[in-house]
């Protein structure tokens, strides 16, 4: 028997948002497409300035957040599962 792994409920959100990279330096703005427990989905200006890990967060403070990182890219957009 196959084990099916249900994905979380996402919700749409468009809200605006900012990411840290390592080191907590150069916040960057992003627009958060869509929220659920375990990840969402970004859209940034720049994709190449984004590295596989980051904090996303509401605020442009760098200690509010959660650690995340990248599951898949296309183009602008991509998906970030959190961890922790």
């Amino acid at each position: 028997m196959a084990v099916t792994k249900k994905r979380d409920v996402r919700r749409s959100v468009h809200q605006a948002g900012w990411i840290t990279l390592d080191g907590g330096f150069a916040a960057r703005p992003c627009n958060v497409l869509d929220l659920s427990s375990s990840g969402a989905k970004l859209v940034v200006e720049d994709p190449t300035a984004i590295g596989h890990k980051m904090r996303l967060a509401f605020s442009r403070d760098a200690r509010t957040g959660r650690n995340c990182e990248v599951v898949w890219r296309r183009g602008k957009i991509f998906g970030v599962r959190f961890l922790g």
